[in-house]
C-alpha cells in the first residue's frame, strides 16, 4: 500500500514540474510607448520548451503592420516605422506540442519629436504690442500636452489642451501671448515649454522648451544735424555736419545728398560728413539718415555756398595797449587778393611817428620807442584791383613801470604819530590809478586819480596816511597796492604791491646807574657801575665821563663800567646813555675819590723878598679831589693870626716892614692833614724916616679890640670840616 501512495506522488509531481516547466515570457513590459515614426520591437521568449511554435496578432485581428522573426526560443516582431496602425493589444502564442501559451502586450503610439517652436510677428519694437507664438509640432495625443510661456523667468500664460480628440492624427498645438516689449526687456529670455503627460517615457522626453534672447527695438527718431561754423559758407571754407539719431539698436548714419531729380546720391556712412574747399555748386540739400532694422528717419540741411569777398585783418586786435618806451607792432594783412597794396595813416592825419614796412600780403606799422605822439587812431587802407578797405586801430598808452615805493616821515615811535607815503612813479594815465594802504591786512585808506585826464606826462601818485603806533603793530606788514585799471586792454601788470614789516619802536627810559659799592670810596679801591634802560628795541649804552669843558668823553659801549685800582684823577661826574633808533635816555652819577691831603703848594707872588709898598699875593693850593678844608695863617710867638683868604689866596696891599714873617697853609680833609710854611722878607726902602702918626695909633687901638675876635671865628673854623670844599675864614691882620 505504501509503494502505491509513493508511486502516486511522484507521478503527480513529474506532471506537476512539466506544466511548470513551459512557459512565455514578453517584453518590454506593458503598456509600451512607441514614438511615431520610431522603431519599436516586442520580443516573445518561450521557456521550457525546446522546440516552441510562435504566432502574432492582435486582438482584434488588424494587420500586424510590422515584420515577425523566430528563433529557437525567442520571437520579434519588429514595428519599423510606427505609425498609428500599430497602436494596438498584441497576443504571442508559443505551441509546444500539445501545450499552447499566450501572452499580450499593450502598445500605444506617441509623437513628440521636436522642441517647441517661438513664433515672432517681426520685430519687437518698444510700445509697440506684439504677440508671441510658442508651437509645439506633430503632437499626439495632444489632449496630454501642457505649455507654459515665460518671460525673464516670470509665467506669461499656461494652457492645458483637454479637448477630445476627433481622430488619430499629428497636430501642431500652439499657445499665443500678447505683451508690449520695453527697453528693460533687452536681453531678457522669452521660454516656450511643453510637457506631454505620458508615463513609460524618459522625463527628458516628455519635457521640451526653447529659450530666446530678446533683441528689442527702437525706430530711429529725433534725427539731429549739427553744422559748424554754418550753413552759410564762403567759397573755398569748409564745413563738417554731425549726425545724430536715436534708436535701439543704435541706428547706422548715411550721409547722402538730394539730386535735381529728388534722387539720392550716397556720400558716407559716418555720422560727421565734412567737406573741404567748397565751390558754389556745392550749394544744395544734403539728407542725414538714422537706419536700423526697425526703421530709419531723416533729416535734411540746406547748405548755401556764396562767393568769398576780398577781406582786411588788422592786429593784435581792435585796440592795443602800448607801453611808453616799449615797442609795438600793428600788422595788417589782407586774405583773397593776390596783389594788395597797403597805406596807413592817423585819423587826425597825424605824422605816423614810425616805420611801415610791406611785404606780400601783409604790411606792419613799427612804433619804437613808444611815446606819447603815438596815442592815435591809426588806419590801414588795402587796395585790391578797383576793391578798398580800411580798418583801424586804437593805441592807447600807458607806463606802469616799477612797484610802489613806501616812505616813513621817520622811525615807528610807540605813540607818537608817524606819516606813510605811499608813491607810485611813472604813471600814465594818471586818472586810472588806485591806491590803496592796509594794514595788518585791513584798508587803511584807498585813493582813486580821477583828476589830469587831459595831461599828457609821466606822473607820481602818493597816498599818504599817518597814524600812531602801537607795540602792537610790530610784525604786521604794511602794504602798498597799486592798481591801474585797463580792464579793456591786455595790459600787464595791472597791479603793482610793495610790502613793509612794522617795527615799532619804544624810546629809552627810565634808565638808571647802580653804583657798587658807592659812588664816594678811596683812593686804590674799585668800583662797578650798572647801567639800565626800558626801551624796545632793547637799547644800547654809552659811557662817557663830563670833562671840565661839559663835553663828554667816551668810555665804553658795554652794560657795566669797572674801574680798578681808582685814583684821585678817576673821580669826576660819569654819564651813561640809553640809545635805540626812538630816542636817548641819560643817567649821571658823581664818582668821589677820597685822599689824604697832598701835594700842597705855598708860593709868595712876585717873590718871597719884597720891598715896602709892594703888593704880594700869598696863595695856598692843594690837588686832592674833593677839595680840603685851606687855612692860611701867619706865625707868631704869641700865637698865630688866620688871614682871610680867597680860595687859598691872601692879598698884601703896600706891603710893610711888620707883614714880613713865616706864613703857613694847613690843608684838611677826613683823610688827614698837610701843612707848609714860608718866609716872607719885607725890605724898607732908603729914606724913609720912622716916625709915629695918629693914624697908626687908631689902628693899634683898633687891632686890640679885634684880635679877640678873630680868635674865636678861628676856633670854630677848625671844629667845621666841610668836605670837597674851600672854608674862608675871615680875620684881620694883627699883632699879638
Amino acid at each position: 500500500k505504501m509503494e502505491g501512495i509513493s508511486g502516486a506522488l511522484a507521478l503527480f509531481w513529474m506532471v506537476f514540474a512539466v506544466s511548470q516547466a513551459f512557459k512565455i515570457e514578453i517584453s518590454p513590459g506593458s503598456p509600451v510607448m512607441a514614438q511615431i515614426g520610431a522603431s519599436v520591437s516586442l520580443t516573445c521568449r518561450a521557456m521550457g520548451c525546446e522546440a516552441p511554435a510562435f504566432s502574432w496578432r492582435t486582438q482584434i485581428d488588424s494587420p500586424l503592420n510590422g515584420k515577425v522573426r523566430s528563433a529557437s526560443s525567442t520571437s520579434t516582431l519588429t514595428m519599423d516605422p510606427v505609425s498609428f496602425e500599430n497602436e494596438h493589444s498584441y497576443l504571442c502564442t508559443a505551441t509546444c506540442g500539445v501545450r499552447k501559451a499566450e501572452r499580450s502586450i499593450d502598445v500605444q503610439v506617441y509623437s513628440f519629436p521636436k522642441d517647441p517652436e517661438i513664433h515672432l510677428p517681426g520685430l519687437l519694437q518698444v510700445g509697440q504690442p506684439v504677440t508671441v507664438t510658442c508651437l509645439a509640432p506633430d503632437v499626439y495625443p495632444f489632449d496630454r500636452l501642457e505649455i507654459d510661456l515665460l518671460k525673464d523667468n516670470r509665467l506669461l500664460k499656461n494652457q492645458e489642451f483637454l479637448e477630445p480628440m476627433e481622430g488619430k492624427s499629428l497636430k501642431n498645438m500652439s499657445l499665443e501671448v500678447t505683451f508690449t516689449p520695453t527697453r528693460e526687456d533687452m536681453g531678457k529670455a522669452l521660454v516656450c515649454r511643453a510637457t506631454l503627460h505620458i508615463t513609460g517615457v524618459d522625463a527628458k522626453l516628455r519635457e521640451r522648451e526653447t529659450t530666446k534672447e530678446m533683441q528689442v527695438y527702437v525706430s530711429p527718431k529725433d534725427t539731429t544735424v549739427s553744422v559748424s561754423p554754418s550753413t552759410r559758407l564762403q567759397e573755398g571754407g569748409s564745413v563738417t555736419m554731425t549726425c545724430a539719431s536715436k534708436g535701439l539698436p543704435a541706428p547706422q548714419i548715411l550721409w547722402s545728398r538730394k539730386l535735381d531729380n529728388g534722387n539720392l546720391q550716397p556720400l558716407s556712412g559716418n555720422a560727421t560728413l565734412t567737406l573741404i574747399a567748397m565751390r558754389m555748386e556745392d550749394s544744395g540739400i544734403y539728407v542725414c539718415t538714422g537706419v536700423n532694422l526697425a526703421g530709419e528717419d531723416r533729416k535734411e540741411v540746406e547748405l548755401l555756398v556764396q562767393e568769398k569777398p576780398f577781406t582786411v585783418e588788422i592786429g593784435p586786435g581792435p585796440q592795443v595797449a602800448a607801453q611808453l618806451g616799449g615797442t609795438v607792432v600793428l600788422t595788417c594783412g589782407a586774405t583773397d587778393c593776390e596783389a594788395p597794396s597797403f597805406s596807413w595813416r592817423t585819423q587826425t592825419d597825424s605824422p605816423l611817428s614810425g616805420q611801415v614796412r610791406s611785404d606780400g600780403p601783409r604790411s606792419t606799422l613799427t612804433l619804437s620807442p613808444v611815446g606819447f605822439e603815438n596815442e592815435h587812431l591809426y588806419l590801414c587802407t588795402v587796395t585790391c584791383g578797383r576793391k578798398k578797405l580800411e580798418k583801424g586801430i586804437k593805441v592807447d598808452l600807458y607806463s606802469f613801470p616799477r612797484d610802489p615805493e613806501i616812505e616813513m616821515s621817520g622811525v615807528l615811535v610807540s605813540g607818537s604819530r608817524v606819516t606813510v607815503s605811499c608813491k607810485v612813479p611813472e604813471v600814465y594815465p594818471l586818472e586810472r590809478l588806485e591806491i590803496q594802504l592796509l594794514k595788518g591786512g585791513r584798508v587803511v585808506k584807498n585813493k582813486n586819480f580821477l583828476m589830469g585826464a587831459d595831461k599828457k606826462s609821466l606822473e607820481t601818485g602818493s597816498l599818504d596816511v599817518t597814524f600812531v603806533p602801537t607795540t602792537e603793530d610790530t610784525g604786521e606788514a604794511l602794504v602798498c597796492l597799486a592798481q591801474l585799471h585797463m580792464d579793456e586792454l591786455d595790459v600787464e601788470p595791472t597791479q603793482r604791491q610793495s610790502s613793509h614789516t612794522l617795527h615799532v619802536n619804544i624810546a629809552p627810559r627810565n634808565t638808571s646807574i647802580q653804583v657798587s659799592p658807592s659812588s664816594i670810596l678811596e683812593e686804590g679801591s674799585s668800583v662797578t657801575m650798572t647801567c639800565s634802560s626800558d626801551g624796545l628795541p632793547a637799547p644800547r649804552f654809552r659811557w662817557s665821563r663830563q670833562l671840565k669843558n661839559g663835553q663828554l668823553q667816551f668810555l665804553s659801549e658795554n652794560t657795566t663800567l669797572t674801574l680798578t685800582s681808582t685814583r684821585r684823577e678817576d673821580a669826576g661826574i660819569y654819564v651813561c646813555e640809553g640809545r635805540n633808533l626812538a630816542g636817548i635816555s641819560k643817567d649821571e652819577v658823581e664818582l668821589i675819590i677820597q685822599v689824604a691831603p697832598k701835594d700842597m703848594q705855598l708860593t709868595a707872588s712876585p717873590s718871597e723878598s719884597v720891598k715896602e709898598g709892594d703888593t704880594v699875593i700869598i696863595s695856598c693850593t692843594c690837588g686832592n679831589v674833593p677839595k680840603t678844608w685851606i687855612i692860611l695863617k701867619k706865625k707868631a710867638e704869641s700865637g698865630d693870626t688866620v688871614l682871610k683868604s680867597i680860595e687859598g689866596a691872601y692879598t698884601i696891599h703896600k706891603a710893610q716892614l711888620e707883614d714880613a714873617g713865616v706864613y703857613e697853609c694847613e690843608s684838611k680833609n677826613d683823610r688827614g692833614l698837610q701843612s707848609r710854611s714860608i718866609t716872607l722878607d719885607v725890605k724898607g726902602r732908603e729914606g724913609n724916616k720912622d716916625y709915629f702918626s695918629p693914624g697908626l695909633l687908631v689902628l693899634y687901638c683898633a687891632s686890640s679890640l679885634i684880635i679877640p675876635a678873630i680868635g674865636m671865628i678861628v676856633y670854630f673854623a677848625r671844629k667845621a670840616n666841610m668836605k670837597g670844599s674851600y672854608s674862608l675864614v675871615e680875620a684881620q691882620k694883627s699883632k699879638v
